[in-house]
């Protein structure tokens, strides 16, 4: 029986990733272990994980997660309001595939796209 997966997305660096997530999302670390090379994080009932990709060139980077909420007006707000930038074609709005979503983009060009049934 599968019960969850954790996405594993690659990060330049580990601090300022840490920090995007903590600071902006409200993801706080998972575990106790410090890895150099990698990073756990969590919030609600979903975690991230983060490998060191110190080649990575964000303009090619193609990472993307999709992230099921049933709050998807009030994320959306808390971001706006921390002045959190949201993608720029991704802003928030109903698609015709019956779900309402937005985007932003992560330090290491993650896309992260957060979605509601409607």
């Amino acid at each position: 029986m599968l019960t969850s997966i954790n996405p594993k997305l690659p990060m330049r660096d580990k601090m300022v990733t840490k920090a995007y997530y903590i600071q902006n999302l409200g993801f706080k670390v998972f575990g106790s272990a410090d890895y150099d090379d990698y990073l756990m994080l969590e919030k609600d009932q979903i975690q991230i994980h983060f490998f060191k990709f110190k080649g990575l060139n964000p303009k090619t980077n193609y990472g993307q997660v999709y992230i099921r909420t049933n709050s998807i007006d009030s994320i959306y707000q808390n971001l706006i309001d921390k002045n959190v930038k949201i993608h720029p074609n991704a802003p928030l709005e109903l698609k015709p595939w019956g779900q309402k979503e937005f985007s932003l983009l992560d330090p290491d060009n993650n896309l992260l796209t957060f979605g509601q049934a409607i």
